[in-house]
């Protein structure tokens, strides 16, 4: 077996892509209510709320995945953390592309609402599909860039 799927299979992990799933679950919903808040409660551009929310949401989720889902694979000390902190925003820049991406299609390209208690709540919904779309993407580069899962 070659070591490059060694690797793969660490992150085929269904425990640690079920910690990973349930910190993004974490992300989701602080990136959901902060949007909802931002364009609900204030009449915020979706992309604009997103943006906001996005950035909750990465962070949170870089703290808990440190401490739990690699916890085993980063080195300690404040510099290799802020390192993974920053390759972390770099990596999900790519599903947070996805993510912007997918709302912006499905709030600017459809004429579709969602009205809740006489808020709108379809750039909500939308939002959330597209951090459904980044999250294997994100998955696959966090394990094996930020936190180089498999590499000694």
């Amino acid at each position: 077996m070659s070591r490059g799927l060694g690797k793969l299979e660490e992150l085929y992990s269904g425990v640690r892509f079920g910690q990973f799933a349930s910190v993004g679950a974490v992300g989701a919903t602080a990136e959901t209510i902060v949007v909802a808040v931002l364009t609900a409660g204030y009449g915020i551009l979706p992309q604009l709320a997103k943006a906001v929310g996005a950035e909750v949401s990465i962070t949170l989720m870089f703290l808990i995945n440190d401490r739990w889902t690699f916890s085993e694979a980063g080195s300690e000390g404040r510099r290799a953390v802020g390192w993974r902190y920053l390759k972390s925003h770099l990596v999900r820049a790519g599903g947070l592309f996805v993510g912007f991406a997918v709302l912006t299609a499905l709030t600017s390209w459809t004429d579709v609402t969602l009205v809740v208690f006489g808020a709108d709540l379809w750039p909500t919904v939308a939002n959330a599909v597209g951090i459904g779309c980044g999250m294997v993407l994100n998955y696959l580069t966090e394990g094996l860039f930020t936190w180089r899962v498999g590499r000694e």
